[in-house]
């Protein structure tokens, strides 16, 4: 039946109305191993490192679905991940103790409801969806990631953060409520809604989603976004709107052109810069790559709303502040402006779908680092056998994030000026111990005066749930005596045991880095449990060949 643009069914709500306008629901279905779409499913995980293979997949396609398998799961004893997008970069969903995945792509759906006076983004939702229907729809969208292929499920509860954070704060600063399956005590799962709004019963369930990381409470269904403040029906006025055009610029130094103080001027010249405007609500943004001099050059690339006056000024005036001291010119890869949706989407993310094996490690910075920091990175970076996969990222962080208390949300990492990321990505299992002792070296060596991992101090705040790291639950490469939660979420590790204690009391989503019930701190990870799914060579998988690339991160040169 077909309903006009005003049309109501007699009796019914607008949710109500709007379901019986769409076309019925798929059935959930279980896919085993002798169904052809189990490899499909089983390998779209963004780190070849890892490939699961659980006794089934069940695909679902909305809340009810996801209560049947989830209590029917728990009620046989059955061990569960959740995969939404599908970029875990460590074994929580690949992982041989699962028996079950809940993949919940297929709900995808970006929407106003008026119910909440928000926009809803289901979480199986890619951030690619998500920006561009929020941005067609109704010229909005939220301070979210790079990468479109990103899902949204994982991405908003971590936190969130990229290229408008800094003018708008993180993903979930946007977060009016959200929609979670949850498990109580006698393994029944039930929807619960949980809001903002400081009466709401199940307040603190929200909170715990906003930075408290995913696989950790219950299965996110959708995300209920509205900026704090934003009030009325217009759902244009709801959520921050992006600017218009974005200008873009990017350099880079060849290695031969660098000697090592050279390379120190360059780096302490960029962190010096985000220690000067760590609060400044600026509309600019940018990252500086570092690539090993086996795999290309050392990149510089920024961006700023070009709706401002005088943008590529702009540009070329951070950029002079940058290379100032420098010596050698950098070489102009291009400069160019474009419709911001356009460069959005334009950067590229299919690493995974090329079975990279990789490891990433982050940290926070609350100062720039050291002279001796910058040594470490440059003698790993300059010298050494061939590893073209490697480089190490130094993110730009800061403004508007850091306007919002630390206790807040869940996300407690409110005045660093910088996320730096270690990366290496390569593509045969031959190489695994290699590549990763090269990245777990240099992190180690950086961080070496707080135990090899950036604990919160003067000059480090920790790292990023949502770029999570086994090596800081392990003492053999965490000596600090600092735990891996306090590196991840400091002092609102309490509450959000608090919280799953309430929420999830028989520990149904869990991983070797989800939030502990109280009085049950897990041991650290083992080598054995580190590498639960890690995968060899596999004659079902296509053999990948070619030159290793590093996982790519925030800026890349847009597709021209």
């Amino acid at each position: 039946m077909t309903m006009g643009a005003g049309a109501m069914i007699s009796g019914a709500g607008p949710a109500e109305a709007a379901a019986a306008a769409c076309p019925p629901t798929p059935a959930a279905s279980a896919v085993t191993p002798s169904d052809p779409r189990y490899w499909e499913l089983v390998t779209r995980g963004y780190n070849a490192l890892y490939l699961g293979s659980p006794a089934s997949v069940h695909l679902v396609h909305n809340a009810r679905q996801i209560e049947r398998a989830v209590t029917e799961a728990v009620r046989a004893g059955k061990r569960i991940a959740v995969r939404s997008g599908g970029h875990c970069f460590e074994n929580f969903v690949d992982n041989a103790d699962v028996n079950i995945v809940l993949d919940i792509s297929e709900m995808n759906a970006v929407y106003y409801d008026p119910e909440y006076k928000a926009f809803a983004v289901e979480a199986g939702a890619t951030l690619g969806q998500a920006y561009r229907t929020l941005y067609l729809g109704w010229g909005v969208t939220i301070p979210g990631g790079a990468c479109p292929s990103v899902g949204a499920g994982g991405h908003i509860a971590g936190g969130g953060y990229g290229m408008l954070s800094r003018r708008h704060g993180l993903s979930v600063d946007h977060l009016y409520g959200v929609e979670v399956v949850v498990v109580d005590r006698s393994g029944h799962a039930r929807v619960v809604t949980a809001t903002r709004e400081p009466g709401d019963p199940h307040h603190d369930l929200w909170w715990a989603h906003t930075g408290g990381g995913g696989g950790c409470f219950g299965v996110v269904t959708r995300y209920l976004l509205r900026s704090p403040g934003a009030s009325g029906a217009d759902p244009a006025a709801l959520l921050p709107k992006p600017p218009a055009r974005v200008a873009v610029m990017s350099v880079s130094w060849p290695w031969d052109r660098l000697n090592e103080q050279a390379f120190l001027n360059l780096v302490g010249n960029y962190g010096d810069w985000y220690a000067r405007n760590r609060d400044a609500d600026s509309p600019l943004d940018s990252s500086l790559m570092m690539r090993h001099h086996t795999g290309g050059p050392i990149t510089l690339s920024a961006t700023v709303d070009s709706t401002q006056p005088d943008p590529e000024g702009r540009l070329t005036r951070f950029i002079g502040e940058i290379k100032n001291g420098v010596g050698a010119e950098p070489s102009l890869d291009y400069v160019a402006a474009a419709p911001w949706l356009r460069l959005t989407l334009a950067f590229d993310s299919t690493t995974g779908g090329a079975f990279l094996r990789f490891k990433s490690k982050a940290a926070y910075l609350r100062a720039p680092w050291s002279a001796r920091q910058v040594s470490a990175v440059h003698r790993f970076l300059s010298q050494g056998p061939d590893n073209p996969g490697a480089a190490i990222y130094l993110n730009g962080y800061g403004g508007r994030v850091n306007s919002v208390a630390p206790r807040a949300t869940a996300a407690p990492h409110r005045d660093s000026i910088m996320l730096g990321l270690f990366d290496v990505g390569w593509w045969s299992p031959v190489e695994d111990a290699a590549r990763m002792a090269s990245v777990r070296g240099v992190y180690h060596e950086v961080y070496r005066d707080t135990g090899g991992v950036p604990v919160p101090n003067d000059h480090n705040d920790g790292s990023y749930i949502n770029y999570p790291d086994l090596d800081l639950a392990d003492p053999q490469w965490n000596t600090s005596g600092v735990p891996w939660h306090t590196l991840y979420y400091k002092d609102a590790y309490p509450r959000l045991q608090d919280v799953k204690a309430r929420y999830d009391p028989g520990d149904v989503f869990r991983h070797a880095l989800s939030v502990r019930l109280p009085g049950r701190q897990k041991a650290a990870p083992s080598t054995a449990e580190h590498d639960r799914g890690r995968s060899a060579s596999r004659p079902d998988l296509p053999a990948t060949t070619g030159r290793p690339v590093p996982p790519r991160r925030f800026f890349e040169a847009p597709t021209r």
